[in-house]
């Protein structure tokens, strides 16, 4: 029997417990804080006793979920879309996201190839309104596009208006965009969307906290803006009305202390009218990449050091350390080239630079990819070995 196979196991009862719970349950995250996940998953299997704080009538629909509720299905679905089910404590889960205590996702199902806690290290939040105007497209894109040219990895919800400006934006620059959804990862929303986010799987990451197939509600949308706001470093609202989604964002940024930043649009605009509300508040103006990066890469301990942390360099993944030993030691590359030379595709060796960059191995400089200075010495002592 596999670990996913076996119902004691703790993936599988996370996974179960992803098909009964709602995103973003603070009473069910706290079950699961004071007893345990075996326990809270156990207590729903066999319709126990309700814990404190549920009327029987909740417990009852739970219940009810529970029986109908299958993870063998689930993770045979995911498997067959290339879908992974990231579990809090596995090596590829974000350390950000516990900041969210007892609203932290039950895990996470994450669709591409790339390490999704190594991305997350460099990364940034742009998000806002969905019927945007042509000046928040515009903005939004380049701000997307500046930031992946200087190495950071650009999140958003997938959805129309500036969401889906900022992930096309970060893929025309060749660099890196994760998609939050509201939804099944292995179901594009909004369906309009279903080329790009197909992309972005490709290039990146689509990750969500619904099982496969499950649907989008409005609740969900404002939920899942936690996730963006917990998994990075700093949030950015390019358009926003006074009632925007993309506000909670936002704020939930500024709960997290993470940084909160806004691009100012016209006085006249009813879309640019909740950014400017935060601006009059503790969100910061920005108009461009640069900003942002000497906002978000300035956070104590919460940035990385320009350069990134360096790491041994066996501790890497054998696909990483072969784009690695494919990069030349005394200029910069093109993509193309690292790719043939470390005999991979160009998108899966866009996603180990961007791990690589995290790590403090190598720049990036326009087009090109290049040795950091300190990972001359690592990288030419393993060749030597070679």
């Amino acid at each position: 029997m596999t670990r996913a196979d076996d119902p004691g196991d703790e993936l599988h009862d996370r996974v179960f417990l992803a098909r009964v719970l709602e995103p973003g349950d603070e009473v069910a995250g706290r079950w699961l804080r004071e007893v345990g996940v075996r326990e809270v998953a156990g207590r729903l299997r066999g319709g126990g006793k309700p814990f404190a704080g549920v009327s029987v009538r909740r417990w009852g629909g739970l219940v009810g979920r529970a029986e109908r509720a299958d993870p063998g299905r689930d993770l045979e679905v995911a498997r067959e879309a290339e879908v992974r089910f990231v579990c809090p404590g596995d090596a590829e889960w974000p350390g950000q996201l516990d900041d969210l205590g007892d609203a932290r996702p039950v895990g996470l199902w994450v669709r591409g190839r790339p390490s999704l806690r190594m991305w997350a290290l460099r990364s940034v939040g742009v998000v806002g309104a969905r019927a945007c105007t042509e000046y928040g497209a515009h903005v939004a894109a380049t701000l997307a596009s500046g930031l992946a040219e200087r190495g950071w990895v650009v999140v958003s919800g997938g959805a129309y208006g500036i969401d889906g400006a900022a992930h096309r934006g970060a893929l025309a620059a060749g660099g890196a965009t994760v998609a939050v959804l509201a939804c099944g990862v292995d179901r594009p929303y909004p369906r309009g969307h279903t080329q790009l986010i197909t992309r972005i799987a490709e290039q990146g990451l689509v990750i969500g906290e619904l099982p496969p197939g499950d649907h989008p509600t409005p609740s969900r949308f404002i939920v899942r803006n936690r996730v963006i706001a917990a998994l990075t470093r700093g949030t950015v609202v390019v358009e926003a009305a006074h009632r925007s989604g993309s506000l909670a964002t936002a704020r939930a940024a500024q709960r997290l202390g993470r940084h909160t930043m806004g691009v100012p649009g016209p006085t006249t605009s009813g879309l640019s009218a909740g950014v400017h509300e935060l601006l009059r508040g503790e969100a910061v103006l920005v108009t461009d990449a640069a900003e942002v990066v000497e906002l978000v890469g300035d956070m104590g301990e919460l940035a990385p050091d320009r350069r990134g942390p360096v790491l041994p360099r066996d501790l890497l993944a054998p696909g990483a350390r072969r784009v690695l030993n494919a990069l030349p030691g005394s200029r910069t590359a093109p993509l193309d080239e690292v790719a043939r030379a470390a005999q991979t595709t160009d998108d899966d060796a866009v996603a180990r630079l961007y791990e690589l960059r995290a790590l403090g191995y190598v720049e990036r400089h326009g087009d090109g990819w290049k040795l950091t200075r300190q990972a001359m010495i690592s990288v030419r002592g393993g060749r030597s070995r070679c």
